[in-house]
């Protein structure tokens, strides 16, 4: 399917368009559907990591880790080094005009349509 002049002018003032934009803002660029896990920014920003994430990492070895580019290098370091410890692709993701609490994103790819993305704030293990 081509697109028509006023597709491409339109593309050219607004970019392309994207589906689910309010969505792919929260989780840090993906879609809600691809979420294996989510930590908040507060939960980022605890000493330690959460073994949950660790123990994902472990048993999803496609998984992809997104990090908030709001946050510090300093809280987001020992993320990065479980990441590389289970030789995961991470990015780190920074929007200057949208908030999210978000601050760290396990995903895939593709839709995997995991039910319950978020980890309880009370399981964090210093490491």
């Amino acid at each position: 399917m081509s697109k028509d002049v006023n597709d491409i002018l339109q593309e050219g003032i607004y970019g392309v368009k994207e589906i689910n934009p309010a969505e792919r803002r929260k989780f840090l660029g993906t879609l809600r559907e691809r979420v294996l896990a989510v930590l908040s920014t507060t939960q980022v920003k605890e000493s330690g990591t959460y073994k949950e994430i660790e123990e994902l990492m472990a048993e999803h070895p496609k998984v992809k880790l997104i990090l908030n580019g709001e946050l510090s290098y300093h809280h987001l370091s020992d993320y990065i080094k479980l990441a590389n410890k289970h030789n995961l692709s991470f990015t780190i993701s920074s929007n200057l005009e949208h908030e999210t609490d978000i601050g760290l994103v396990l995903a895939y790819d593709y839709a995997i349509d995991q039910e319950d993305i978020y980890i309880d704030t009370q399981q964090n293990s210093s490491g």
